[in-house]
């Protein structure tokens, strides 16, 4: 019991940095906007720069690379689903504001939930679904528009793609059992997302450019290493030790990192509608984790194993 308490709150402590990671996603994307780089430049560089940040965490565990072709073959889907979610939010952005993208975005706590109740005959408890209502409904209030944006059918069907992808993506994580180190299976999701990404850009016909300054090299390696390289790392590790559902859940911290940010990196108002979407999310996460069942799968997805 013991066991399977602590690698439950390992799981669930993944989740939250790789919530908290995820969420400093504006922090980088935004100053390389304003410098005029295109969606499909800032994704590049974002798998880019995360591929070789785990390539040298590889060599420097002397853990070879090579994968089985059964292997390759899963990798490339899952790389690709991962890096399709992120590029078709990006689009969405063209067609509506950012933060009605991102608010509708975190639909896929309750795809999620859904589709593994679905296909897979996962019980959703009454605790779950209240989880899952107080951390939509706290996204929901996180969002400040002026009322006048008008959703976009072409934007709303971007984001709902985007969610879709990412539940999959988190499921099939999940439904797989391997020995393959934490390390290697997210370096090579990010090898396939990266040539996705480098696809989708050339068929898309965006302009490339080039990271210069000094502080467009440093928002690089931030969107690389935090929402990316940490984010996707530690979101493996929760998947497989608290189960999909909850990990989703746990997402819900990502728009709350956000919004700090906002406020206390680019000046933005605090307001009562803010803090009351903050303490529902916090509600939804801690409902979910104080109600998670005492039973932990410990012998999946090692963190050291080859």
């Amino acid at each position: 019991m013991e066991m399977k308490s602590s690698n439950q709150v390992k799981g669930f402590a993944a989740g939250i940095i790789a919530a908290v990671c995820y969420g400093t996603n504006p922090l980088g994307t935004l100053e390389l906007y304003k410098d005029g780089f295109s969606s499909g430049s800032v994704l590049t560089y974002r798998y880019l720069l995360a591929v070789v940040m785990f390539a040298i965490v590889l060599l420097f565990r002397r853990e070879h690379f090579g994968i089985k072709w059964g292997h390759a073959i899963r990798l490339a889907f899952l790389g690709s689903m991962f890096a399709l979610s992120s590029t078709t939010l990006y689009v969405s952005f063209h067609y509506m504001a950012a933060g009605i993208a991102s608010t509708l975005l975190f639909v896929y706590p309750i795809m999620t939930a859904v589709l593994m109740t679905v296909f897979f005959h996962e019980k959703v408890t009454w605790t779950t679904s209240l989880a899952i209502l107080l951390a939509v409904s706290g996204v929901g209030l996180l969002y400040q528009g002026d009322g006048n944006e008008k959703l976009s059918t072409a934007g709303f069907a971007l984001v709902m793609t985007s969610s879709l992808l990412y539940a999959l993506y988190i499921i099939s994580v999940n439904r797989w059992n391997t020995t393959m180190s934490n390390v290697k299976f997210t370096f090579w999701i990010l090898v396939f997302g990266l040539l996705t990404v480098v696809i989708f850009t050339a068929i898309s016909g965006e302009s490339f450019q080039l990271l210069q300054t000094p502080k467009q090299w440093l928002c690089g390696l931030q969107l690389a290493l935090l929402p990316t390289v940490l984010s996707l790392f530690f979101m493996t590790i929760s998947i497989n030790l608290i189960g999909s559902t909850p990990a989703a859940i746990m997402g819900a911290l990502e728009p709350v990192t956000a919004v700090i940010i906002g406020v206390f990196v680019f000046g933005e108002s605090f307001t009562f509608q803010l803090a009351i979407g903050i303490a529902a999310i916090l509600a939804g996460v801690t409902l979910i984790i104080a109600a998670a069942p005492q039973k932990v799968d410990t012998e999946r997805w090692k963190t050291d194993g080859k």
